[in-house]
């Protein structure tokens, strides 16, 4: 960060003392005192508004107290927003008026503080809980709302280590604990800050406490630590990296010895099949995130190319992107069409246009294997059955606002992306949709409440009552959440 050098005759920047200090000319507004929220709309951002508030006679204070009479937020979470507002000690909070971004800009347009409209308040959303209780919080991940605002990163990704390692070793017990705990602790609209404050929280076993214990006192977690400097661990995690190289592949190469890239390609008694093949030869692009900016690039060019088979299919982004994610390791969409039985043969016409495009780096076609007849299924399957391809399209920077993503020293117009399209018909739409758009904790929750609290059978195809025995239809998701008796969540706070 650069500082600019403070010489004489020029002001430092205010101390805290000073903070309530008001550098402004007339106040016009004496009965209203503003609070800008930093968090989200950023420093600069802040003061610039500050300034303008200032100038147009309102009072903005630097520092959030009880004198405050509207707290202003931009893009923040409401229950992350009043969970952090709670936090703050304030006896006036509940006297307070705490507003969207958009009674500030309608105010500021109008020169006064305009009347509050249901769309400028942002709503409390925590239950008001006994003093001294704490917020009832459920195992399932499909009945917590979890944005990508992460408030215990440093544990989650521990987490999410140590389960990987499990995940290589087969070892589905402690995989499956730790990836529950870094899904709760996702949730979560506070940081933790000591372990007794996760007293009454589920899914938190001894082991995932005891790393957590440590990383809270030291820092760092000794486990860790010693995980991400095996060597084990270190190759699995480099093969794993490339397209069409699974954990049992990965693990059968370190047992042969195999240690790089450069040993895999030179050992003569490996034959890579034509997934592998292709996974090292664009290794460098697809092993790179892809924006959101990229995302919506391929979004319209798949688009383009269904429009021009038939205007009636219907085009969808689902997996992270559809959970607001801002980067993902590929693009997965959606396809069908209104029409019953229209969208037999349609993804397979998709696949050769974009051929004749010239963008078709590589193709895995499965043809549908659904079968209704076959349903419902009592072991889920980690794959559908309905018309899919896994595709590695490529894009060019000139489709891509402000270009694509490039790796240093790469001056190449294009790059090689994963987009993965699955076609399923519009009876099973709404099953799919939910299915394909995640996470996988959510999904594996969602199911197991299902399951168990509901004795139903739930999967990517159909909703099963076994207590009717009979399937559920769905047109939408949240016709699935009714069915389930759940509050139905956003894709944005699926991010289990």
């Amino acid at each position: 960060m650069l500082h600019a050098r403070v010489g004489p005759g020029v002001r430092k920047r205010p101390r805290p003392a000073e903070a309530g200090v008001q550098r402004q000319g007339e106040v016009k507004f004496r009965d209203v005192r503003l609070y800008l929220v930093e968090r989200k709309m950023g420093r600069s951002r802040r003061s610039f508004l500050t300034q303008l508030a200032r100038s147009k006679g309102f009072i903005v204070e630097d520092v959030l107290s009880d004198e405050v009479t509207h707290v202003v937020s931009e893009d923040n979470e409401a229950a992350g927003l009043w969970a952090w507002l709670k936090g703050r000690g304030l006896k006036e909070l509940p006297k307070m008026q705490v507003m969207d971004i958009s009674w500030f800009t309608d105010s500021m347009r109008e020169g006064k503080p305009v009347a509050m409209e249901t769309s400028h308040c942002i709503q409390d959303t925590l239950p008001t809980l006994p003093e001294g209780s704490t917020p009832t919080v459920s195992q399932y991940a499909c009945q917590r709302r979890t944005t990508t605002e992460n408030n215990n990163k440093i544990l989650t990704d521990a987490f999410e280590v140590l389960a990987e390692s499990y995940e290589f070793s087969e070892m589905e017990g402690p995989c499956l604990a730790f990836r529950r705990a870094a899904s709760l602790l996702k949730s979560l609209p506070w940081a933790v800050p000591c372990l007794e404050a996760t007293q009454d929280l589920p899914c938190l076993g001894e082991r995932t406490k005891a790393v957590m214990e440590e990383i809270l006192q030291y820092g760092r977690s000794f486990e860790v630590e010693k995980t991400l400097s095996d060597e084990r661990y270190q190759t699995l995690k480099l093969f794993t990296s490339v397209f069409g190289i699974g954990p049992k592949t990965a693990d059968r190469w370190h047992r042969r010895g195999l240690r790089s890239f450069t040993d895999i390609l030179a050992e003569p008694s490996i034959q890579l099949n034509r997934m592998q093949r292709t996974g090292f030869l664009h290794y460098g692009d697809i092993s790179r995130a892809v924006s959101k900016a990229e995302a919506r690039a391929l979004g319209n060019i798949i688009d383009e190319a269904v429009r021009a088979i038939t205007p009636d299919a219907a085009l969808a982004v689902t997996g992270g992107f559809r959970r607001g994610k801002e980067f993902g390791h590929d693009v997965d969409f959606l396809l069908t069409t209104q029409e019953r039985g229209k969208e037999e043969g349609l993804l397979v016409k998709v696949i050769d246009r974009m051929k004749q495009q010239g963008i078709l780096l590589y193709c895995d076609y499965q043809a549908s294997t659904f079968d209704m007849d076959k349903l419902p299924c009592h072991r889920f399957e980690a794959m559908d059955h309905f018309p899919k391809c896994f595709l590695i399209l490529r894009l060019e920077s000139r489709h891509v606002e402000g270009g694509v993503q490039r790796a240093e020293g790469d001056d190449r117009g294009w790059r090689a992306v994963r987009v993965d399209i699955v076609s399923p018909p519009m009876e099973r739409y709404a099953f799919a949709l939910l299915g394909w758009t995640g996470s996988r904790q959510f999904e594996r929750d969602l199911r197991r409440f299902a399951r168990m609290e509901r004795r139903m059978l739930l999967d990517n195809h159909a909703l099963y009552d076994k207590t009717k025995e009979e399937f559920l239809a769905a047109e939408t998701e949240k016709d699935i959440f009714a069915h389930l008796g759940l509050e139905y969540i956003e894709p944005w706070q699926r991010n289990a």
